[in-house]
């Protein structure tokens, strides 16, 4: 079973607002999402019923390396202020290279988890799919 910090994580992650005192649960999230033809899912509901090797592949494939990755994009900052020292040059782009990376990574568990990426996370766009 995830721990609570691992389901913050993937909430965060996935884009989705905090929970704080709100009540989530099976029929009650801000995450819904359609994940077989005529049933549709809480996040709530995706986190807390994934199978023991689900939960691995969460926690070893998307937790712990956005975790670092969100760590890295932090810690470029400290080669923000050196474009060029000696033989080493500074890649410009870094910031933006790991955020991407960082962010195609949280889209790629919200795939896995079979939910879409929450607000944080998507373009502002709202897309209406017909069933």
């Amino acid at each position: 079973m995830l721990t609570s910090s691992q389901i913050t994580d993937a909430r965060r992650f996935a884009g989705y607002p905090l929970v704080g005192d709100t009540n989530v649960g099976d029929q009650r999230d801000m995450a819904y999402s359609w994940v077989s033809p005529g049933v549709m899912q809480t996040l709530f509901h995706r986190l807390n019923s994934l199978s023991v090797d689900e939960e691995t592949i969460l926690i070893n494939k998307y937790l712990t390396p956005l975790n670092l990755l969100e760590d890295a994009v932090t810690g470029s900052s400290d080669n923000l202020d050196t474009d060029q020292a000696a033989v080493w040059t500074h890649n410009k782009n870094e910031v933006h290279d790991r955020t991407a990376l960082f962010n195609q990574k949280r889209i790629d568990m919200c795939g896995f988890l079979g939910m879409a990426t929450g607000p944080s996370l998507s373009s502002g766009i709202v897309k209406v799919n017909r069933g």
